[in-house]
């Protein structure tokens, strides 16, 4: 990967466009390092998740089964759904549109919470996601963060990081988001829904959560998100050099 382009070199009719992918398990850090690391490269990012709660929240709203997967599917290929990235140095989300209509603000409900692990096993539905995602890095430079990014997504991005933590260390931070939010929840609880999101995840026949083979995998268990920023952009900076 080559170092990021300079705005004269962006100045280009087609400026050269580099892809990030950064993976891992809910509650890994990914949304949030993957964030911090577009903004330190200038970067859109994109938090690919807000794609399959995005249609959870319509899924819901329309009172779909959210267990049958051919009436999943016909949702899915009948709306229409559009991502509005966020410079990521003004701090604000990215928006996410179906037929026309911001969901943004529903994405975090204890609903779509509950149910949005279900909504991804459906096959047309991550079909669906990948074709509109792949559509979105062939336009631009983008950090994307998902958990099939490395392996699915972007198969050939210039650099693949993938995020790890224990159960315990993913519910400690998890709940603690909830606290922020108000949402009233134990961390047993939130421990015992990441397990059982983690299975559904991994043991999925489309596109099951692992690390690619050439991802670089970080721990975070005893990590600073500051400290898995610095790792991610040390990376970032020996891949440019042609570093393996």
């Amino acid at each position: 990967m080559a170092k990021p382009a300079t705005a004269a070199e962006t100045s280009n009719s087609t400026p050269t466009r580099h892809t990030i992918a950064v993976d891992g398990s809910a509650a890994s850090g990914k949304s949030t390092v993957g964030r911090r690391l577009a903004n330190e490269l200038g970067y859109p990012f994109l938090d690919t998740g807000i794609m399959y709660r995005a249609m959870t929240v319509v899924a819901l709203n329309r009172k779909h089964d959210t267990a049958d997967q051919m009436a999943l599917a016909r949702l899915v290929r009948s709306v229409e759904m559009t991502v509005e990235l966020a410079d990521p140095s003004t701090g604000k989300a990215s928006h996410v549109f179906v037929d026309g209509v911001d969901v943004t603000d529903e994405l975090r409900t204890q609903a779509v919470e509950d149910t949005v692990s279900l909504i991804s096993q459906t096959e047309a539905v991550r079909e669906r996601m990948v074709a509109l995602q792949r559509e979105i890095a062939g336009r631009q430079s983008v950090v994307m963060a998902g958990r099939d990014i490395g392996t699915v997504v972007l198969p050939d991005a210039d650099l693949k990081i993938y995020l790890d933590a224990s159960p315990e260390e993913r519910a400690r931070r998890r709940h603690r988001e909830f606290e922020a939010l108000g949402r009233d929840s134990s961390r047993d609880t939130v421990r015992a829904d990441l397990v059982r999101r983690d299975r559904i995840d991994s043991e999925r026949e489309v596109s099951p959560l692992r690390p690619a083979e050439d991802a670089h995998v970080i721990d975070t268990d005893q990590l600073t998100m500051e400290e898995v920023l610095r790792k991610a952009v040390s990376l970032v900076l020996r891949n440019a050099d042609g570093e393996q």
